[in-house]
């Protein structure tokens, strides 16, 4: 049976899981810890991620990046010791090292993944994300929404008919939905959110106390200090955490500056309720979404059965207290807020794998998808909470006589207009026939599929002349910068295999592997494809040679285990016949 990963993509923390005998298991990583922050660092050009990347960030927070979940999706670029990644680049390293960890656990190479999204990302924070899981070497079979997995995961072992709200407040983002399971069907009936907002805000109004409360030379010198203010925001995560769980907090900061050579040590006291009073605005924020999601659900807080808290952040007791007063229900504390949206994409994984057969999930699409037509009207093609896969066609025509062509743009949101609106693509349809305005039959069909990418054809239906394109939003990979990725991974699949497999190569051999995996990494950076391309190609001759001593090793061993076992069995058939 096909093994498929389930992987949680946080902006704080991530998490791998997958499906052993029937049931879910969230996989440790190297360290023994079951969550993996999302953090990674570059260091002497060595990649640190996880929890190591963590510890150091405060001796290296120039060359140190959390929270890159937020810019996933756009062209942003993120430098490290004078290199550009993009954030696909940096997201596929902290799922690099969950799959290393998972494949450590398992016992062998897993390359099929479902990677989870907030359900309001859009199409091209969608793609990035399926970009992330390729660079890192998995195949992502699946895209999920988060609260969807999170329903997957609570109602796997339930055979009653419910409503369930999903309030999902991790790190970065915030999302809600409201799905109706049963009978192993589970539909989801709405969705929505806010990308922007999480538990990193939340430290963000601590950190930003902590500062008001400094002296005005202090705060001026660690404000311009990245060691310092990494110090500080870091403490302040770990107050918002201990808060959590009691009535007040320390922070305690020694030697964290110094003036006229005289080290700066800064103490300060925060109670529970001065922390909720600097986040009430943003936790009653999130009540918008939870009344949207109802509206487009058409229902009313009486008819949810359940509601589900999934996130980090759901375990700030303001959160939980002002969703039980909205809602008027105690929400569900029999799930681990910070696993079961991974095992929901390990359970979508073995749906996929063949591995389940009980079970149907109706995913819907968070935002109208829509076209601009004259005087720059958005007109809907597929609108938001749509059940997908689905594929609309609608039939549009020309807004001038004798137009030879048709500029298609395709747009994202809710807005009647599509300033208000994101465009996420366009293309060009011509050789139109001359004709008067309004004749011409342009058919556009909008096909959305169950990752929630887009596709969109346009098709005169006069000429039967067609154009179309695939949404990939705005993602910043370059063909140099996929180069750059493929190379990368031969070195680390050439690394693995020397590491666990040394005893079996000849010195000559393992040598030849090490210069190799050198030469391509001295060669990442350099102008000229042709010599990286070269140094890979080098590599992978000799990764051929080496996989060919192994597998001729194994097969040996198995031999050889088969003939021992045959002549156990001789042995004990001679006995008898004594």
């Amino acid at each position: 049976m096909r093994t498929v990963l389930g992987f949680d993509s946080g902006t704080s923390n991530s998490v791998v899981a997958v499906i052993e005998n029937g049931q879910p298991v969230v996989i440790a990583n190297a360290e023994g810890a079951r969550t993996t922050p999302s953090v990674v660092a570059l260091r002497k050009d060595e990649y640190i991620v996880g929890q190591k990347a963590k510890n150091q960030r405060i001796v290296n927070a120039k060359n140190t990046i959390s929270s890159v979940k937020r810019s996933m999706g756009t062209r942003t670029k993120i430098n490290l010791e004078g290199k550009d990644h993009s954030p696909e680049e940096i997201t596929a390293k902290v799922l690099q090292k969950l799959k290393v960890d998972a494949e450590s656990y398992l016992g062998h190479e897993v390359k099929e993944a479902v990677i989870t999204v907030p359900a309001y990302f859009d199409d091209s924070q969608r793609t990035a994300v399926k970009n992330a899981g390729e660079i890192a070497g998995l195949e992502v079979l699946r895209i999920i929404n988060e609260p969807t997995a999170a329903a997957l995961a609570y109602g796997l072992d339930k055979n009653t008919n419910e409503n369930i709200l999903v309030y999902d407040l991790g790190g970065g983002t915030f999302d809600v939905s409201i799905l109706d399971i049963g009978d192993g069907v589970f539909e989801v009936k709405s969705t929505s959110g806010d990308t922007h907002l999480g538990g990193d805000d939340f430290d963000q109004k601590v950190y930003e106390y902590i500062l008001s409360e400094m002296d005005e030379k202090v705060r001026k010198i660690v404000e311009k200090d990245p060691n310092a203010r990494s110090r500080v925001m870091q403490e302040s995560e770990r107050v918002k955490i201990e808060l959590s769980s009691s009535v007040e907090a320390n922070v305690n900061l020694p030697f964290l500056t110094a003036i006229d050579n005289v080290p700066v040590h800064f103490e300060l006291t925060i109670t529970r309720a001065k922390f909720e009073s600097l986040i009430e605005a943003l936790v009653e924020k999130t009540k918008k979404s939870v009344d949207q999601a109802l509206k487009d659900a058409n229902m009313t807080i009486k008819d949810i059965n359940q509601v589900v808290l999934v996130g980090g952040s759901t375990r700030v007791p303001l959160v939980v207290e002002r969703l039980r007063s909205w809602i008027g229900k105690e929400p569900c504390k029999g799930v681990n807020p910070d696993e079961v949206v991974a095992i929901g994409a390990a359970i979508q994984g073995s749906i996929l794998s063949g591995e389940r057969n009980d079970i149907v999930l109706l995913d819907v699409t968070p935002l109208t998808l829509s076209i601009e037509t004259l005087g720059g009207v958005s007109d809907s093609v597929i609108s938001r909470n749509t059940t997908i896969p689905v594929s609309q066609t609608k039939v549009y025509s020309t807004a001038a006589d004798n137009q030879p062509q048709v500029d298609i743009k395709v747009y994202q949101g809710e807005r009647k207009m599509v300033e208000g609106n994101k465009m996420i693509g366009n293309f060009v349809l011509d050789g139109i026939i001359p004709a008067p305005r309004g004749v011409p039959q342009i058919e556009v069909v909008f096909d959305l599929d169950a990752n929630g990418i887009l596709n969109v054809s346009a098709k005169d239906k006069a000429t039967g002349k067609s154009q179309s394109i695939t949404i990939t939003g705005n993602s910043s990979l370059t063909e140099s910068v996929e180069r750059r990725n493929g190379a990368e991974q031969t070195a680390y699949r050439a690394e693995k295999l020397l590491k666990e497999h040394r005893d079996k190569f000849e010195d000559e051999l393992a040598e030849d592997l090490e210069d190799g995996i050198k030469a391509v990494r001295d060669n990442l950076d350099t102008e000229n494809p042709e010599v990286l391309d070269q140094s890979v190609s080098e590599l992978n001759d000799i990764l051929m040679n080496a996989g060919e001593i192994v597998y001729k090793a194994a097969m040996e061993k198995q031999a050889a285990d088969e003939a021992a076992k045959e002549a156990e069995t001789s042995e004990a058939v001679v006995e008898d016949a004594e």
